[in-house]
């Protein structure tokens, strides 16, 4: 096989583990080289499930060593800083993700956590010419190298910083590659009506990692919409978490109470049984919109 023909029997691979519903995305993941975004062989490669396992304490992982750019085409995560414990992301996971925002061309996407750009890369080819992918990143030789990476995509722009405090402009969706307590009021700002948030709701673990679920969060005429996704072990964003959300989430994760959650209200109300996580500033319930 050559390695185009690798990268299309990988994108089947990802569209059946994924199962991803999205032709568009499934045309990106066999269009963009991995290779290219990973700097020069050889490349250190492991399996996602023992990473999530090492993730929470289970496991020690093992890496595997490739030098030819075809073996990238597997549903592996691939070294990028193995002192920082840093990789390229599981293929698999970041499609689900990117599949629930629901792209289409001409789309505003925000990308916090690009790493060195590659999923970036991808939703800038969903977007399309007309289309924009802004992504950012807090560690500054990864977001050089985004940058570089990136630099024949003229839909795509990298911003080196902490994402959260980066204001994407107004938005058609949003990844949040990094774990939080909560949305952001930025981010619910900046999205558009009928706008889509993915991110993950995770508790603390270890000081840099977390574990929890994925939610989306869709912006309608009279409020937004909140659903569960899949369990998910990843990096924190750490300045996108607090104490008091963390509490409140914990509680809402244990009971279960999370994973029935249907809405997202920022309106001033006194906390009730259809509170799955009550706050000041923001609610998660069950209540839906209508």
């Amino acid at each position: 096989m050559n390695i185009e023909d690798c990268r299309r029997f990988y994108a089947d691979e990802i569209r059946f583990t994924a199962n991803v519903h999205s032709p568009a995305l499934i045309e990106a993941f066999a269009r963009v080289p991995r290779e290219h975004f990973l700097g020069p062989g050889p490349w250190e490669i492991a399996s996602a499930e023992l990473k999530g396992l090492t993730a929470l304490g289970a496991m020690q992982t093992s890496y595997t060593t490739v030098d030819d750019p075809r073996q990238l085409y597997h549903n592996v995560v691939v070294v990028l800083d193995k002192a920082g414990d840093i990789n390229n992301g599981q293929p698999s996971a970041l499609a689900r993700w990117m599949d629930a925002l629901d792209l289409m061309p001409g789309a505003r996407v925000y990308h916090l956590g690009c790493g060195v750009g590659y999923y970036t890369a991808i939703l800038a080819e969903i977007v399309g010419p007309q289309g924009r992918a802004v992504g950012s990143e807090i560690n500054s030789d990864l977001a050089a190298r985004a940058k570089e990476n990136l630099s024949t995509y003229p839909n795509a722009t990298v911003i080196a910083g902490d994402g959260a405090t980066i204001d994407p402009g107004p938005c058609d969706a949003m990844l949040i590659n990094a774990g939080v307590t909560h949305p952001l009021p930025l981010w619910l700002d900046r999205l558009r009506e009928g706008g889509r948030l993915v991110l993950p709701l995770t508790m603390a673990t270890t000081p840099t990692l977390g574990i929890g679920a994925m939610a989306k969060f869709v912006r309608k005429a009279n409020g937004y919409s909140a659903q569960a996704m899949l369990g998910v072990a990843i990096y924190s964003c750490t300045s996108a978490r607090d104490a008091q959300s963390e509490t409140l989430l914990r509680t809402a994760m244990m009971s279960g109470g999370l994973m029935k959650m249907k809405s997202l209200r920022r309106d001033a109300h006194e906390k009730s049984e259809s509170c799955v996580m009550h706050a000041a500033d923001m609610c998660l319930s069950t209540v839906e919109i209508s």
